[in-house]
């Protein structure tokens, strides 16, 4: 059941996106050769818990740590670990996001380690503006159907994966809420949107085939042809007039 928001508790959702966005961006701002994703996953917890929220993907589902940090194949649900150490070259999406008074937040960006290839960079470059072709269709009015065609025609027609096996979210007063959000679709087909919706909209987007697989910690999900993979991803509220408001902003 897809659930609609007041202005009360999308204002709560603000403050927990606001914090999502802070955590995610000082995550990014340590991705660096030698450092390992134990110690973002750490910077990440610390930066949550001094601005007075929780980490909600800490034990969620069993999950072990504040963010998912997934390098190069892995998709999604990247494990943190003190023996995973960063390289030169590698692309790194942090997933993450902070519950604040009973509202959550939850976003990811894929982040450089140093000099990447060109190759790299125009999979984060495209993975990235999908995300906001799918976000110009999150309107009041519109259907799910636009914003996953927005989001998986941009990138097929550039020659890239579209995942399907994992899609965006509803979210609000729990992490994963009604409705699925592919990152495919047909137009004017799907849950129709309206004001009060709030979503995670989440391009998960490869260098090659669609299709992945979940290793046996039950966790990672990397590509099954080992090409490399992004994923960028906003919480949006779906407001009466006009543009969605996006609530996984920094404060800059």
């Amino acid at each position: 059941m897809v659930v609609l928001k007041t202005r009360k508790e999308i204002e709560k959702m603000r403050v927990a996106g606001a914090i999502s966005a802070g955590a995610l961006k000082a995550a990014g701002a340590a991705v660096e050769p030698g450092i390992s994703t134990y110690e973002i996953d750490e910077i990440a917890r610390k930066y949550i818990l001094c601005h007075g929220g929780k980490p909600n993907f800490l034990h969620y589902n069993g999950f072990p740590a504040t963010a998912c940090i997934s390098v190069n194949e892995v998709v999604i649900h990247g494990i943190p670990s003190r023996k995973q150490v960063l390289r030169e070259g590698d692309i790194v999406s942090i997933d993450l996001g902070a519950e604040v008074d009973g509202y959550h937040g939850d976003n990811a960006a894929t982040f450089a380690c140093g000099r990447i290839s060109d190759q790299a960079q125009k999979l984060i470059d495209t993975t990235r503006a999908s995300l906001y072709e799918g976000l110009a269709k999150a309107v009041a009015g519109g259907r799910l159907g636009d914003i996953g065609s927005a989001i998986g025609t941009y990138c097929e027609e550039r020659g890239y994966g579209v995942v399907r096996s994992f899609t965006g979210h509803g979210v609000g007063r729990a992490l994963h809420e009604d409705p699925a959000v592919p990152n495919y679709g047909t137009p004017g087909h799907g849950v129709r949107l309206l004001p009060g919706m709030t979503l995670a909209i989440e391009p998960m987007i490869t260098m090659g085939t669609h299709q992945v697989r979940i290793l046996p910690d039950g966790w990672t999900t990397v590509t099954t042809d080992g090409k490399w993979a992004a994923h960028f991803e906003h919480t949006v509220a779906i407001t009466a007039d006009g543009a969605c408001e996006i609530l996984t902003l920094a404060e800059d």
